[in-house]
């Protein structure tokens, strides 16, 4: 499956406008072209599907519209906004949370929600971070809210702060927004600011129109249309757009090729700001994804460059920092920036490697023959003179197969090409049903 991108005139589910997908095979397009939703891989979520070529009648596109605007939330962002000062202002024992409308109520709503669970005296501190009182997303391709651990987060926004940015857009990272929104609240002389754009419209109800933007970051799309487009594009011309980055934390089931399309957009809009000499620069980002996705990101971002920084999560099983060997969480940041500025953590096991003049994990070490650090994955790789590279210590040197590959192989399977699809003309690492 190959998507074809964002197309004018796309039709809409409740997800914004729609992509239009095409089947492929051995990189040709096979079949007809389709639009399906955005932001939901799995049919369950969304079963929006049209042909490209269909011819939609009036009656049905009638009955689209409505569905779309009945799968809108029940409040607005400004709605939300109003009733959150009501909320605050209401004693502890006052203040309600409903666990099953994932809501705020006032108590002129109780009696609606009083089969429901929910939480009683909610507290300042728990409406200072709704990522722990909201429960998290977790499909995989959608929402994905893996949250970052408290060590990562802090460790991202201690060193947005050394290297000098003053506004973060963060993009589907709400725990470090609301790090960002409470240090601000909390410490008078600290002075970075966060607009959180994220598909997860629960947290309009904890921040303002300035601070949340209700945004899919498949498609490109502001739910609250060009209001809230204008307050992105305000947010990056301050300073004449100085001194800002973009830090993205996507579902890492999500397709590599529409998230660069949606990101190319952020930059360009950041890129329309007044400075001179923006035109051929590219706005600071950390992009943070699995390490086996890299070649999918230089092909989008040659400038990109990946750092052997390890983000572990909250409440995910395996993405945690400190196991070892295959247990190490996958997760790296991708950036633009030098890496020779980024600084990691010494007491954590990262040194910095005077020839590649980077910070790299403790078992990186360097290849004399690549004349680089060229571990993915912390651990220790060894250098395969016939492949020409540095390889996994596991993998050996396949004679049938003419490269690395597992102890543990088929030779059959290399001789029809990619492992994933079988197909010629590609490697396993390239396949496009990945995506």
């Amino acid at each position: 499956l190959a998507v074809l991108g964002p197309v004018p005139g796309a039709p809409s589910c409740p997800h914004g406008p729609a992509l239009l997908f095409v089947k492929t095979s051995q990189g040709k397009e096979e079949g007809r072209r389709f639009y399906a939703c955005s932001a939901c891989r799995d049919r369950k979520d969304c079963n929006f599907f049209q042909w490209e070529d269909e011819k939609v009648s009036e009656t049905r596109l009638a009955a689209r519209e409505e569905y779309n605007r009945n799968h809108q939330p029940s409040f607005t962002h400004r709605q939300n906004v109003d009733r959150y000062k009501n909320f605050v202002r209401l004693p502890s024992s006052k203040r309600r949370f409903c666990q099953e409308c994932q809501q705020l109520l006032l108590p002129a709503e109780w009696e609606k929600h009083s089969d429901h669970q929910f939480l009683c005296d909610i507290t300042t501190a728990q409406l200072k971070s709704p990522s722990q009182l909201l429960y998290p997303l977790e499909n995989k391709k959608t929402n994905a809210q893996y949250l970052f651990a408290d060590r990562s987060c802090q460790f991202l926004l201690n060193l947005l702060i050394d290297l000098g940015f003053r506004r973060v857009l963060s993009v589907g990272t709400p725990r470090l927004h609301e790090m960002i929104q409470s240090k601000a609240s909390q410490e008078e002389e600290f002075s970075v600011r966060s607009l959180l754009l994220d598909i997860d419209f629960r947290y309009s109800q904890f921040y303002t129109e300035d601070e949340f933007c209700h945004y899919n970051m498949f498609n490109h799309h502001f739910f609250g249309g060009e209001t809230a487009r204008e307050t992105c594009r305000k947010f990056l011309y301050e300073e004449n757009g100085e001194r800002v980055i973009m830090v993205t934390d996507p579902p890492f089931g999500g397709l590599v090729e529409a998230l660069a399309s949606s990101f190319k957009k952020l930059m360009a809009m950041w890129r329309e700001t007044e400075e001179e000499g923006h035109d051929n620069k590219e706005m600071p980002m950390f992009w943070i994804f699995p390490y086996f996705f890299e070649s999918r990101i230089l092909d989008f971002f040659p400038s990109f460059r990946m750092m052997d920084y390890q983000v572990d999560y909250d409440n995910h099983a395996l993405y945690k920092h400190g196991k070892t060997g295959r247990r190490q969480s996958p997760v790296r940041i991708f950036t633009n920036l030098a890496p020779s500025v980024i600084v990691l953590p010494e007491e954590e096991g990262y040194r910095f490697c005077t020839v590649c003049q980077r910070y790299v994990s403790s078992g990186n070490q360097h290849c004399e023959i690549c004349n680089s650090c060229t571990s993915k994955d912390g651990r220790r790789w060894k250098h395969c003179v016939l492949c020409k590279k540095c390889v996994k210590p596991s993998w050996f040197h396949c004679n049938n197969c003419n490269c690395c590959t597992l102890q543990k192989h088929s030779c059959e399977k290399t001789d029809i090409g990619c492992f994933v699809c079988g197909k010629a003309g590609h490697k396993r690492s390239a396949c496009p049903s990945l995506s």
